[in-house]
Parts: C-alpha cells; sequence; structure tokens
C-alpha cells in the first residue's frame, strides 16, 4: 500500500518545480505584455472568449459549462489605467453544456428564462491597477436584477495578432457569485447557491480607435 502511494506522489512532487517555473516565467513576460498595450478603445474579439461556471451537484462532483459569444468594449487608459472601463454583454443563448436537455431546462423558468431575459451584462464601476493584475468592481445584471460582482483580474498577453494584424490584449479574470442573488433558487441547496465563474477574454482594438485614450 505505501509503495503504491509513493507511486502516485512522486510524479506529483516531479512536477512541481515545473509548475513553478511556469507560473514565474507567466511573471516574467507580464512586464512585456503591459509594455506592448496601447490606450483605446477595444472590442471583444467573440470567438476568442468564454465564460465558464461551475457548482457542486449534490456533494457528488462539480459540474461546469460554458457561455460564448460574449460582445463589448473595452476602453484603456494605459496612462491613467484607473479611468479603464468595460461593458460585456453574455448572450444566454451561448450557453454550451456536454447535455443538450440540460441546456433546454437550463434556457427555461428554473434557471434564466431566456424569452424574458435573453443576456447578462456586466459594467464596471471601479477599476484598480497594480502591475499586471486588477480589481474590477462592477454590476452584473442579470433576469432584470442588477447587483454588484468584483473581478479578479490579471493580464494575460498583448500585441498583435498574427492573423488579422490587429491589436490585441487578453485577460482571465474569476469570481465567485450566488445565483440566489439573482432569484436563480432552483436545486438549491442540492446544486449549490454558490457560482464559480471563470473568465478568459481577448479584446481587439477598434480600427482609427487610440485618439480618446492614451
Amino acid at each position: 500500500m505505501m509503495k503504491k502511494a509513493l507511486m502516485l506522489v512522486v510524479p506529483v512532487l516531479a512536477a512541481l518545480p515545473l509548475l513553478s517555473g511556469a507560473a514565474l516565467e507567466a511573471k516574467k513576460k507580464a512586464p512585456a505584455a503591459a509594455a506592448a498595450i496601447t490606450g483605446g478603445s477595444y472590442e471583444v474579439d467573440s470567438g476568442h472568449t468564454l465564460v465558464s461556471w461551475r457548482v457542486n451537484h449534490f456533494g457528488f462532483n462539480d459540474y461546469f459549462g460554458l457561455f460564448g459569444d460574449a460582445t463589448g468594449v473595452l476602453k484603456l487608459d494605459k496612462d491613467k489605467p484607473a479611468n479603464s472601463s468595460v461593458d460585456i454583454e453574455i448572450p444566454i443563448k451561448g450557453l454550451y453544456t456536454a447535455s443538450q436537455k440540460l441546456e433546454a431546462h437550463m434556457m427555461g423558468d428554473d434557471f434564466f428564462k431566456e424569452k424574458d431575459f435573453p443576456k447578462a451584462e456586466f459594467k464596471s464601476t471601479k477599476v484598480k491597477v497594480k502591475g499586471a493584475n486588477a480589481t474590477i468592481e462592477g454590476k452584473l445584471t442579470m433576469l432584470g436584477v442588477t447587483k454588484p460582482v468584483t473581478l479578479a483580474a490579471a493580464l494575460s498577453g498583448a500585441g498583435t495578432n498574427p492573423f488579422t494584424r490587429k491589436e490585441t490584449v487578453g485577460f482571465h479574470a474569476t469570481t465567485a457569485i450566488k445565483r440566489s442573488d439573482w432569484g436563480m433558487v432552483y436545486g438549491i441547496p442540492g446544486v449549490t447557491d454558490e457560482v464559480k465563474l471563470d473568465i478568459t477574454v481577448a479584446f481587439e482594438k477598434k480600427e482609427g480607435a487610440g485618439a480618446d485614450l492614451k
């Protein structure tokens, strides 16, 4: 039994230096990415932006899904990052899980009521930047209810997209919300009230943008 446990633990321990090295490398790249950013107005690259959600299902396992096809605008002030803002709309029809039956259920009255509320929207109200990281306070509107939400965001890359030739900037953000705050109470507590959100978003600079912000 001890030998078997060691066989499982050793590969994990061996991988730790590699993981630490990857995290260190990401930190090294952050200043270069930040230096590549130019201010101005950017639009969401809908094809390369995803919002994932995760809940726990009856204490047995986590279940997760994705939203795609987001749209929106980032106004980026490089000299005064606190003046930056972001506004993103997420179409509820963009929901994807591994089950079409579940997706249909979630479109209905128990969850998103998509026919009455076809989109969710996040609008920032305050941005605090420290290095390549940011705390983004804002308001999330969903199911006709608006509540405050705070995102922990990090710059993940910046530069020129080699295919579109457009200036592009990418971010990764996380947060957790209570779905009951928006009136979505179906299944609680069997399906957790807390929903963990993991967001990866790319923004492409609008043509001719940049005169309004540096």
